[in-house]
């Protein structure tokens, strides 16, 4: 927690603001030296933002609401559109997120909504802001600053993200158009290993961004996803995201973030997609809080969880299996395809279906709302909202 003295006065938020190396399993040593360490370098610095970041965060992580995620970017965005039979059009993708960010209510379950840059500067197509769209809806505008994955060399085949050159001014520019949430995704392969390079390269990406988000006014959304890639079972998934947290929570300390000013969007501790062992959503909640209670501080306001490719129900019934009992924590979601699927295929790219596939994102919205709270029944759901998608490599 940054220091009284250390914690300026800020504008409040208003609705006018708005690796071949070894691998996890090979034991290293280390040695440790110890060094006369002054008062000040012990202080966490989160800038003149701090009590703006902490009012962000617990403004996101509020009762019943999560995030919607459509940050996609152009490329990924075109696949969703082929898959309706549409061209990957600027036109084709504004008139679909229009459609998102108007849907009348969507404010009562969604509390933030990362954007591509495209989107965060586009205009729906009646000529308003988005950004102003989602403000009247009370939803905080977010934004995606990763400049996406490449190879990592020296790794097994694994890969980094990249982005961290001019965030700092890409970050301030995106707070002037009305971003107050940043994100930034890397990826954590198993069969892979994962090799100590990579876990250590995705912690360190991951802190760095998220210091320079807090210094221009951006709450970041710490993300390392631990694919779904492969055949092992829930108990190796566990033991990778132990350690994996454990990098990214000592590379946070180090680089002085403020931990209340963050949120999180973990994978849920699942087995691989190949395994031929399921997991119950007791179970996935059982292995997933466990994991949360070992290595996640009660300081950080929210822990909003992504969907790695689970189908829309499956994700909401994870979700509420997580909320049966109390949490320090805000235990929210952060989805992508689990709350669009059926939105974007009820849709069609026809102007006469907007109506309805806006009804069909205020299903699913109000669903993972209910699970949030933990009052979720899977009562009449739809068997297209009961089936999954799983992308090798790309869980999202």
């Amino acid at each position: 927690m940054a220091s009284a003295s250390l914690l300026k006065s800020s504008p409040v938020l208003d609705n006018s603001e708005w690796v071949k190396g070894q691998t996890l399993r090979q034991p290293s040593a280390s040695v440790v030296r110890c060094h006369p360490v002054s008062q000040s370098a012990l202080t966490i610095r989160a800038g003149s933002y701090a009590d703006e970041l902490v009012k962000t965060a617990k403004t996101i992580a509020s009762p019943g609401r999560g995030i919607l995620a459509m940050d996609e970017s152009n490329a990924t965005c075109g696949k969703r559109l082929a898959s309706i039979g549409l061209e990957n059009t600027e036109a084709n993708r504004q008139a679909y997120r229009t459609l998102l960010v108007t849907a009348p209510g969507l404010g009562n379950y969604v509390s933030g909504a990362i954007l591509f840059e495209e989107t965060l500067y586009q205009s729906t197509v009646d000529g308003r802001k988005m950004v102003d769209v989602l403000v009247e809806q009370k939803i905080v505008p977010g934004i995606k600053v990763d400049k996406g994955l490449v190879p990592l060399a020296g790794s097994n085949d694994e890969s980094w993200c990249q982005g961290l050159d001019g965030l700092a001014s890409r970050s301030a520019a995106y707070y002037q158009q009305g971003a107050r949430f940043a994100k930034w995704r890397t990826v954590v392969s198993i069969p892979n290993g994962p090799s100590a390079l990579a876990v250590k390269e995705a912690a360190w990406g991951l802190a760095r961004y998220a210091a320079i988000s807090q210094d221009n006014g951006l709450v970041p959304i710490v993300e390392p996803e631990i694919l779904l890639d492969g055949e092992h079972g829930i108990d190796r998934t566990f033991e990778v995201a132990q350690k994996v947290w454990a990098e990214v929570f000592y590379y946070l300390a180090e680089n002085n973030v403020m931990f209340e000013g963050i949120l999180l969007k973990p994978s849920m501790v699942t087995p691989g997609a190949e395994c031929k062992d399921k997991a119950s959503p007791q179970q996935v909640a059982e292995y997933t809080l466990k994991l949360l209670h070992r290595r996640i501080p009660p300081a950080v306001p929210g822990i909003m969880f992504l969907s790695g490719g689970q189908s829309e129900v499956e994700a909401t019934l994870n979700l509420n299996a997580m909320n049966q009992g109390p949490n320090p924590w805000h235990v929210s979601f952060s989805y992508a395809r689990a709350l669009q699927n059926t939105c974007l295929k009820t849709w069609g790219g026809r102007p006469e279906n907007v109506q309805a596939a806006q009804e069909a994102l205020l299903i699913r919205a109000k669903a993972n709302s209910l699970a949030q709270l933990g009052k979720y029944t899977g009562e009449g759901e739809s068997e297209e909202a009961k089936k999954g998608m799983f992308v090798k490599g790309y869980t999202y």
